[in-house]
């Protein structure tokens, strides 16, 4: 599948992988300043997200193949890898299958162990959109507000909001795809031997998706793995924390 990206400055090549219900667009500021460091970076949508492609399949080995296709097409090498939560486990199965190709990689708040089921209230505020009948973003943000849902979650998944014709709003992403698949979007990553690219992990200090626990696996699929945490950070710590978060990517992008 081909996918629709973004892309900023001029130099080394830096590719950022947005996380579940997200997209490329979610990076910009990010991907604007990292550009005015000497990289070109590209922000991605993966499949069933944003303005790339929708498909009845959803898999880590398909995100995996359509992130080599978008490499080959644009003749890239000695590439770093971004991938936030979803994203990140996309990076991670890059990582394994062309590391030659790569020469780092920033795993942002996600592990290598499969997830337990938890997105189940957000399908359910989803579905509570009647999007035929809705006028406008304030009619979803009304239901919106109706719901579980963190006003933080709310407003991020309104980003996907958007007219697909005059007097029709949908979603950008494809909710059918996301939800039939979300096994398989929380599954472990297969271990194919150790990974020897130079690795920052960066999770928040909030989130519980890395556990202190978990970092002897880390380490056994990446043995160059650094771990880093961001105070008073949930699982977003680069909107959470966006200066500290800029500045340890950066550091690790230029130095490391």
């Amino acid at each position: 599948m081909k996918l629709y990206f973004n892309k900023y400055g001029e130099g080394k090549p830096l590719l950022i992988f947005h996380g579940l219900f997200g997209t490329g667009d979610n990076w910009t500021t990010h991907a604007k300043k990292l550009a005015e460091h000497g990289f070109c970076v590209y922000t991605i949508d993966q499949r069933n997200h944003g303005r790339s492609s929708h498909s009845d399949e959803m898999n880590y080995g398909l995100m995996r193949d359509d992130a080599i296709d978008l490499i080959a097409s644009e003749n890239l090498r000695d590439i770093i890898l971004l991938g936030h939560s979803m994203g990140g486990k996309t990076v991670m199965h890059l990582a394994q299958e062309i590391d030659f190709l790569i020469e780092k990689l920033i795993v942002v708040d996600m592990g290598v162990k499969r997830y337990p089921r938890h997105h189940d209230a957000v399908f359910q505020a989803l579905h509570s959109v009647p999007l035929s009948e809705i006028q406008s973003r304030a009619d979803a943000e009304e239901i919106f507000a109706q719901t579980t849902l963190d006003k933080a979650t709310q407003l991020f998944l309104l980003k996907n909001l958007y007219w697909r014709e005059p007097g029709k709003l949908d979603w950008r992403f494809n909710l059918n795809a996301l939800e039939n698949h979300i096994e398989e979007i929380l599954a472990e990553v297969p271990f194919k031997g150790p990974v020897q690219l130079p690795t920052l992990f960066i999770k928040g200090e909030l989130s519980n998706y890395v556990l202190k626990e978990d970092q002897e696996q880390l380490e056994e699929y990446f043995p160059k793995a650094k771990i880093i945490e961001v105070k008073n950070s949930g699982h977003w710590p680069h909107a959470e924390s966006p200066d500290f978060f800029f500045k340890e990517v950066l550091d690790f992008s230029l130095h490391v």
